[in-house]
């Protein structure tokens, strides 16, 4: 049976992944990285225009908890921007949510060291203060009260605790995201024009939209990812377009969402019955240089790409040749707060 521990990480293109890694770190909090890697990009070809193609990504994590950022970027060509100013409802994923512990302190923190603040401090139709923030590749990211924790740290903000995706049809992307990632729970389904999202390319249209969020993970690495949610908007009023039309995965912007899973056969049995086969898989374990494991992919209703990633090994102290083995461990059982104190101390950047 398959189960789902998190999301792993969101994948972000970009043009200077040491620039973008210097700027999650000093804003997000994103201090800790499992690899820097370069390498070549040959299983994604039907994505890359059927060409492999070099790339160097850094996957990195705030440890006080909540998802990853892939940080990548093609080394032997010049990623590409989209032609148009993306729009609430265009379809693909249109935010990384960024949980805080106080959203108020984090607005005034992200005011006084300049960061780009493209909305007020207002309620989701949840009732829980937000606003968005945009990094300076464009990247829009919305800062939200969330109270799930692991490492007790001094950030204003912790990691990923979800996305904001454009879907053309919410009935049926409900379908995919509950049965196969498991959002089968509705926290709210409105529609309107929506003050909170002034500021917001769009955001004077109507939309309707739905938070779905999940039931308890498990797994090893459960403890760090913690709980998310997916936000599903889509245009009232407007044909969308897709986020990536005319371009590569592994351009600029959000390229894909992972998932952290165990059993990954039984997921491709249960993808491909449900409709949705793997598109993409490694088939073995791949490596990452100081990290292994096996990924697959596959495409939402409307072609997003999800990502999911059975994880192998993962280094802790790398030149005293330490790594965490989990396929000898065992992947369900959750790892302590000892060792993930361990990885943020030799790990830190």
């Amino acid at each position: 049976m398959t189960k789902i521990s998190g999301i792993q990480q969101l994948g972000i293109g970009v043009a200077d992944t040491y620039a973008a890694r210097d700027w999650y770190k000093k804003h997000l909090g994103y201090d800790v990285v499992i690899f820097d890697e370069a390498a070549e990009a040959n299983l994604m070809l039907q994505y890359t225009n059927e060409q492999p193609q070099n790339r160097h990504a850094i996957l990195a994590y705030n440890m006080k908890g909540g998802g990853g950022f892939e940080i990548w970027q093609y080394t032997q060509r010049t990623p590409v921007g989209p032609s148009f100013e993306i729009q609430l409802g265009d379809l693909g994923i249109f935010a990384c949510k960024i949980k805080s512990p106080d959203v108020e302190k984090a607005y005034k923190e992200f005011k006084k060291n300049g960061v780009n603040i493209i909305s007020e401090l207002r309620n989701s139709p949840e009732g829980k203060p937000h606003f968005f923030i945009k990094d300076p590749y464009n990247n829009i990211f919305e800062i939200e009260e969330q109270n799930d924790w692991l490492l007790n740290q001094d950030k204003v903000t912790g990691g990923n605790s979800g996305v904001i995706i454009g879907v053309s049809d919410i009935d049926s992307s409900m379908i995919f995201y509950a049965d196969i990632l498991g959002y089968d729970s509705v926290v709210y389904d409105v529609e309107g024009v929506f003050d909170d999202l002034q500021g917001v390319a769009g955001h004077g249209e109507k939309y309707r939209r739905v938070l779905l969020k999940h039931e308890a993970r498990i797994g090893a690495f459960s403890p760090l990812l913690g709980t998310s949610t997916i936000e599903l908007i889509v245009a009232c009023d407007r044909e969308p377009r897709k986020i990536y039309e005319n371009r590569l995965w592994g351009d600029l912007g959000y390229i894909h969402l992972c998932f952290d899973i165990i059993g990954i056969d039984e997921l491709k049995k249960d993808c491909k019955k449900a409709g949705y086969p793997f598109t993409v898989d490694s088939a073995s374990s791949f490596d990452m240089g100081e990290a292994a494991g096996r990924f697959s992919y596959i495409e939402d209703p409307d072609g997003t790409l999800i990502e999911f990633v059975e994880t192998h090994k993962i280094p802790i102290i790398k030149p005293l040749g330490w790594y965490l083995n989990l396929k000898k461990r065992g992947q369900e059982k959750p790892l302590s707060k000892m060792f993930f104190r361990l990885l943020n101390a030799t790990r830190k950047i």
